[in-house]
């Protein structure tokens, strides 16, 4: 198997990015216009906030979420119940020579950027990003702290 010599880093080349972008925009059109013959997977507003491809392209794994975050477990298992249906109608609207095959996963980056403004908004941490101004001279400057 040839080797890719233009991507030598530990992160996902440019045709996988690509691609799971054309394919994030897909599955959100389909699952927006609501073309899966499923009323649970339709009753849901989902958004499909990333897709990561394997190298070879052959598995997308789209990290998703429901509207508000609420019957998570739910639309996820709607999901992954209508994955050969979703697949069909992601290939279709896509020029891949292979559709590959989906995976869905339930999206954390909102929890994350929750703790985050969380953990900001704590004093001791604030106190301690603003810092104080006394130490903040130059390794030129004749201030003493």
């Amino acid at each position: 198997m040839a080797s890719n010599r233009f991507n030598t880093g530990p992160g996902p080349s440019q045709r996988q990015l690509r691609v799971g972008e054309l394919i994030r925009r897909t599955l959100s059109d389909v699952l927006l216009r609501g073309d899966v013959h499923d009323p649970d997977l339709n009753r849901h507003s989902i958004t499909v906030g990333e897709v990561r491809t394997s190298p070879d392209l052959k598995v997308a794994t789209a990290y998703v979420l429901p509207l508000g975050g609420h019957d998570a477990e739910e639309a996820l298992a709607a999901l992954r119940r209508n994955t050969r249906e979703l697949r069909h109608l992601v290939a279709k609207d896509m020029s891949l020579k292979y559709a590959p095959n989906l995976r869905f996963v339930l999206d954390e980056t909102f929890d994350r950027m929750d703790d985050t403004r969380r953990i900001f908004a704590d004093e001791r941490v604030r106190r301690d990003v603003e810092g104080d101004e006394d130490f903040e001279a130059g390794p030129n400057d004749d201030r003493q702290p």
